[in-house]
């Protein structure tokens, strides 16, 4: 028996969508488990909207989910447009056979007699015309009667009555082949055996399959996979929702976290977690077992999976991801980047963030000249009639004591008791002053970092600014 040969066909229109990145997985992972081929096949023939940048955008983002192009289990990518004569000459076989037809019917035409008759669509009136090739004519295939049963891994046996399938267009009347024929000859160009997309796709299905037994060829196993929904249950959309992996990616997000949580829509890994490492995706996935109703795309769920993907990253992997994203996008001179301090503060970082990028809001502070303060949280923090005398005596502690953080917590909880103010909320205009923030890591570890000068001078420029 053959290897299995899978494809992934993508036009080549805009960003990568998510659910596209989602089949593309599919696709790849059973490639992987069943020691297949993961075809890459770039469906260009819309010229008008076709851009070489977008290609290349499709290959970066599968090699980024792990869907590597060098890999032996990976072929392409192929271009639909290369195979334009092969699409045109299968549907004049068909024509040959008495399996198509040509049409010289407008829409104008169609949609009058479709009125006056009550129905919808074209009716077949050119079926028995006779009609040869001629300007304008599109080539109709001969929906024949009867059922079409479509086997399908994902939704087992799906029926369709062929009288609710109009005689559909396989050339154009200027004679370009459609979307129909072009997928079914290269599906058998380059025996793909198994055909996995989204359930957007089912309705083509019959009509395909028809195609594929005109032809002679055998039909590859259909699996059409939930759709991607948003919060409020509708298709993701391009104009509507954030679906683009580029930009999942340059906000943060990472690839092996991306790519389990794609993996958890419509599917789920046994036992209490659902992540867990992608050889275990690979062991349990089954099409069998992929859920039909529409999956939540849930942007917070993705952000927790990554989190916890940053957590599980080394120390010194996280450190790189961070200097990295700094390298571009840190507000302070390279100059004044401390390695060593940020490797002190790593530890306190990378348990509170969801993304690589918010370790730059915890850190700044460190490396700016002035932290960057934000004036209603500094006014709220300072509105207490304690907060002055009270960072006054902080002062005094911290000019004094031991500078480490456990002494300056101890010296902090000693202004507390005098104050009659709990440590937590008396950290509050300590925090502002320090860091410029109400919020951020274990304040005193940082505070050691500045060391006593800058942290006393930060302190007083507070007070000054608070009286």
């Amino acid at each position: 028996m053959s290897a299995p040969r899978y494809r992934f066909a993508p036009s080549p229109t805009g960003y990568f969508h998510v659910g596209g990145a989602r089949t593309a997985l599919y696709n790849w992972l059973l490639a992987l488990k069943n020691g297949g081929t993961f075809v890459l096949r770039i469906e260009d023939t819309d010229e008008s909207r076709n851009q070489p940048q977008w290609t290349q955008g499709i290959i970066d983002a599968l090699e980024w989910l792990g869907i590597h192009h060098h890999d032996s289990h990976f072929e392409g990518p192929y271009f639909q447009s290369a195979n334009a004569a092969e699409h045109i000459a299968a549907a004049m076989r068909l024509y040959e056979q008495g399996n198509a037809y040509f049409c010289d019917q407008t829409t104008e035409q169609i949609q009058a007699r479709a009125k006056e008759k009550g129905i919808t669509g074209y009716d077949g009136f050119s079926r028995d015309r006779g009609l040869g090739p001629g300007e304008g004519r599109v080539l109709r295939f001969r929906v024949p009667d009867g059922k079409t049963v479509v086997h399908d891994l994902v939704r087992g046996v799906v029926e369709f009555d062929n009288s609710t399938i109009e005689d559909f267009v396989l050339l154009r009347g200027n004679g370009t082949p459609v979307f129909l024929i072009a997928n079914v000859v290269d599906d058998v160009l380059m025996k793909i055996s198994n055909v996995i997309r989204a359930e957007e796709h089912l309705p083509n299905a019959p009509k395909q399959q028809m195609l594929f037994e005109a032809l002679g060829e055998t039909v590859p196993a259909w699996a059409h996979v939930p759709v991607l929904v948003n919060e409020q249950r509708k298709k993701l959309s391009k104009r509507r929702d954030k679906v683009a992996v580029e930009q999942y990616r340059e906000e943060g997000i990472l690839a092996s976290a991306m790519t389990n949580y794609l993996m958890t829509l419509g599917w789920a890994p046994s036992g209490d977690t659902e992540i867990v490492p992608w050889q275990t995706i690979i062991d349990q996935f089954r099409l069998e077992d992929v859920n039909h109703s529409p999956a939540f795309f849930d942007v917070k769920k993705l952000l927790a999976f990554n989190g916890e993907y940053i957590r599980m990253m080394s120390l010194d992997d996280f450190i790189a991801a961070a200097e990295e994203v700094f390298s571009s996008s840190a507000p302070w001179s390279p100059e004044r980047y401390r390695p060593e301090m940020f490797r002190a503060m790593a530890p306190l970082v990378q348990t509170r963030v969801a993304l690589v990028p918010e370790a730059i809001p915890m850190v700044d502070f460190l490396f700016l000249p002035e932290p960057p303060i934000d004036d209603d949280a500094f006014a709220k923090s300072f509105s207490a009639e304690w907060a002055v005398p009270a960072l006054r005596d902080i002062a005094a502690e911290f000019g004094s004591c031991e500078f480490t953080a456990e002494s300056l917590k101890s010296a902090t909880e000693r202004v507390g008791e005098k104050h009659q103010v709990k440590l937590g909320k008396l950290q509050a205009p300590l925090r502002v002053a320090i860091t410029g923030r109400t919020v951020g890591p274990p304040l005193f570890e940082p505070i050691e970092l500045l060391g006593r000068d800058e942290t006393l001078r930060r302190i007083h420029s507070a007070i000054n600014r608070a009286s």
